[in-house]
């Protein structure tokens, strides 16, 4: 075959615009390693089977075995709430860039999930202040729980900014449902708001001791109505954590945070929350305590107001086998829809609501990677009959409650 010079000519050229094609590929690959970089995937898989002991098999309420609250009924049209049976509780996925130790870092977090206790960020309406009751569940659909991008600001040790949508920051249970000490919820949990939407700034004072402080959109908790609510009504949140150091001896790694959610408008709410995490000198024993307390803004309206009081005990006794016991007080006025005070079998909670419930839980990690637990259950409501109660279907209700459950959770 012969070349003459156009043919060589014409392949340069196209020798010359491939290696520029090569180039511009190669810079394009670089700019996606590079803002992908220090990304990380993780997630969970979450399911169980539960036995409910007594007729709680109807739509009426139950304990807050999952993360949509008190009466634990998704809708009023499925039943679909933790009940007899088996349970998709949560497939959940996060993409997660982490700030790094650079003055003007940023990063960014998104988190999806689904199933029957999946918990949405950004319900419907207003309600955006906690994503796990009045609306913020995600009807077993796939709902993005967590969406926010993080910023620092070098002011003094830096303040680390998050807006968006995010996880709630104090309460002694996350919304991550097994990285708790049992596998249901608690009465606090569904109390102190988990959820948020706005723009937080968290600041290290010194090693040990952090403040937070933002604003978040105004919501409600318990069922509380968000009719009325001003889409310029605000509500502002405060926070600090306190966490014993290394030379503490055996007290080291005990953790107290504290927080407040205000509200200065009409059908809001204002929230206080308490917690501790305190090691003992038996090694391996854990004490904590959790505080709770919620009332309402709303004008006009019957006094709402609910305050749960909760003690922990966690017990590692090998890096297998671990044992929590959890019992709770629940001290509350008026927080669902009934304010007479009768003890009647088909009253949800109303006026001097009083509620005990323990909890055991055994965890075995007999598989890698694998959150596996029984547990046990027992809810006691002294002044009504709430568990179970249907009036729609002339279904009485009972003051106990009980639950065996199994939870198997995979951590990827």
């Amino acid at each position: 075959m012969k070349f003459n010079k156009w043919t060589l000519g014409l392949a340069a050229v196209g020798a010359v615009s491939m290696a520029s094609a090569v180039r511009a590929d190669e810079a394009k690959l670089s700019q996606v390693q590079t803002a992908l970089s220090n990304t990380t995937i993780s997630g969970f898989v979450d399911v169980a089977v539960q036995y409910n002991m007594g007729n709680q098999s109807t739509s009426g309420n139950l304990p807050p075995y999952a993360n949509n609250g008190f009466g634990n009924v998704i809708s009023s049209d499925a039943n679909t709430g933790i009940r007899d049976g088996f349970s998709l509780n949560a497939v959940d996925v996060a993409i997660n860039k982490p700030l790094d130790d650079s003055p003007w870092a940023a990063g960014y977090c998104v988190e999806f999930n689904a199933g029957t206790g999946a918990i949405n960020g950004v319900p419907s309406g207003h309600n955006i202040v906690d994503g796990n009751v009045s609306g913020g569940t995600s009807l077993g659909l796939l709902a993005i729980r967590q969406a926010y991008i993080t910023m620092r600001t070098p002011l003094g040790n830096g303040i680390d900014w998050k807006l968006g949508v995010m996880d709630g920051i104090t309460g002694y249970e996350s919304n991550t449902g097994y990285a708790n000490p049992n596998y249901t919820r608690s009465y606090g949990y569904i109390i102190n708001p988990t959820s948020y939407t706005g723009l937080l700034g968290t600041y290290k004072i010194i090693d040990g001791i952090s403040i937070t402080g933002g604003i978040i959109n105004i919501g409600t908790t318990l069922g509380f109505d968000s009719n009325g609510y001003s889409l310029n009504s605000k509500n502002f949140v405060g926070a600090i954590t306190l966490t014993a150091p290394e030379s503490w001896g055996w007290l080291k790694g005990s953790a107290i945070n504290g927080q407040t959610i205000q509200s200065f408008d009409n059908n809001g709410v204002i929230t206080y929350s308490a917690s501790a995490t305190l090691a003992t000198p038996v090694a391996g024993l854990k004490v904590g305590l959790a505080f709770d307390a919620l009332q309402s803004t709303s004008e006009g309206a019957p006094e709402a107001h609910g305050n749960v009081y909760g003690v922990y005990a966690t017990y590692d006794a090998t890096d297998k086998l671990h044992f929590a016991l959890r019992g709770e007080l629940v001290d509350a006025d008026g927080l669902m829809n009934n304010e007479s005070g009768e003890d009647d079998p088909f009253n949800t909670l109303g006026t001097g609501t009083k509620i005990e419930e323990v909890t055991a839980t055994v965890q075995y990690d007999l598989w890698a990677n694998v959150v596996s637990r029984a547990e046990f259950r027992w809810d006691h409501a002294e002044n009504f009959h709430i568990y179970g109660s249907n009036t729609a279907n002339d279904e009485p209700g009972t003051q106990d409650a009980f639950l065996i459950a199994l939870n198997v959770v995979y951590k990827f």
